[in-house]
């Protein structure tokens, strides 16, 4: 008879325990991404991120930072597959795809600081990097984008659109990073 009251009461702590916990990864979700340069992109993407769970600040900005390292990874593929007729659209393709390879290797290193970034005398050294990495990987974007400013047509725009979504989860993650700042007190002691 016991047996048969705990395990409802068990399941429904269950059930109310995991709905706390992706209702408290939802709303860290909105409340950060309210004011961020593309809040409903920051919304839209972390809401459905499928990693781990999304409990701090610190959760949320290497969540956006491995989003936009695999948005920088497709766009990657994308450009090596794109077919080019003339000598400048060959030279802007050729040097997008080497700004990407840079763009991905800055949020490399960023996601990895991200993880061992601890509060202390080293944190505004980790900031530091975390900023100036990405802010390297979103002006490497525009510098892919600027390169096709004088040429026309579809590859033009194929190009600009995945660029410019990478840009955005990128600025999106910029400014989750710079959060932390604010959120210095909430990051791990060594």
């Amino acid at each position: 008879m016991m047996k048969t009251l705990l395990l409802p009461l068990f399941l429904l702590h269950l059930i109310s325990s995991i709905t706390a916990s992706s209702s408290s990864g939802s709303d860290i979700v909105r409340s950060s991404c309210v004011h961020a340069s593309y809040p409903t992109i920051c919304i839209r993407t972390l809401s459905s991120y499928s990693g781990s769970a999304i409990n701090t600040p610190q959760d949320l900005a290497q969540a956006a930072v491995k989003i936009t390292l695999s948005r920088a990874h497709k766009a990657s593929g994308f450009l090596s597959q794109v077919k080019v007729g003339s000598k400048r659209e060959k030279g802007a393709l050729s040097d997008c795809i080497e700004q990407m390879g840079d763009s991905m290797e800055e949020l490399r290193k960023s996601l990895s600081e991200l993880k061992h970034l601890r509060r202390g005398n080293a944190f505004k050294w980790q900031m530091s990097n975390l900023e100036t990495w990405v802010s390297a990987a979103l002006t490497n974007e525009d510098t892919c984008l600027d390169g096709f400013k004088e040429i026309d047509g579809k590859i033009r725009s194929d190009v600009k659109r995945k660029i410019t979504n990478v840009a955005r989860v990128t600025s999106n993650a910029l400014y989750l990073i710079n959060r932390l700042d604010d959120s210095r007190n909430k990051i791990p002691h060594p």
